[in-house]
């Protein structure tokens, strides 16, 4: 197929987020291989493993312009749907939580980048230790707070629970009436 701008403009952009260790890249992951089309993936863990010390506040400016950069090339490649797997909503909470404040460049970003539909991950799956997560006791916090910043975007917005397959369904079943696929 041959993308013009009109193409790419009707794909349809869903966001898997919610705090750590929520199941967001599984889902993802498995979203891009049922749709058949391009997913991208949460560029803070690859620019993190590669940072060799602890990041700084300046970095997560990196980190959004990172993540915002796989999601305008990967949308060639994406099948009517792209999915991402998180956004810059989750480098403005962790910057407020960790500095205060989030840098007023993120902001516009977050202003200006508009998705079609999120899928809200949420805590009722087991935590699983990793070294690149902060904050294992709090989940019901961070729960609060995307629910928060995602119900302020006006974007509809359906909840992710249970078990893995039940995940799938629903995620599925949503997009799908959302989307009439």
């Amino acid at each position: 197929m041959q993308f013009t701008r009109d193409t790419v403009q009707e794909i349809k952009k869903v966001c898997v987020i919610g705090p750590e260790c929520t199941g967001k890249t599984d889902l993802s992951q498995f979203l891009a291989q049922h749709y058949q089309t391009s997913w991208v993936e949460e560029y803070a863990r690859a620019y993190l493993n590669k940072l060799g010390h602890a990041y700084e506040q300046i970095d997560l400016l990196k980190i959004a312009n990172g993540q915002l950069r796989m999601e305008d090339e990967w949308i060639y490649g994406a099948n009517k749907l792209l999915i991402c797997d998180t956004n810059l909503i989750v480098i403005k909470v962790w910057s407020e939580h960790r500095y205060g404040n989030c840098d007023p460049g993120i902001l516009s970003k977050i202003a200006d980048r508009k998705y079609d539909l999120y899928l809200l991950t949420n805590i009722d799956i087991p935590w699983a230790s990793d070294p690149l997560r902060e904050h294992p006791d709090k989940r019901e916090l961070f729960w609060d707070i995307y629910k928060n910043e995602i119900a302020a975007t006006g974007v509809p917005f359906v909840e992710i629970s249970g078990e893995r397959e039940a995940r799938k369904k629903r995620a599925i079943d949503t997009i799908n009436s959302t989307f009439k696929f």
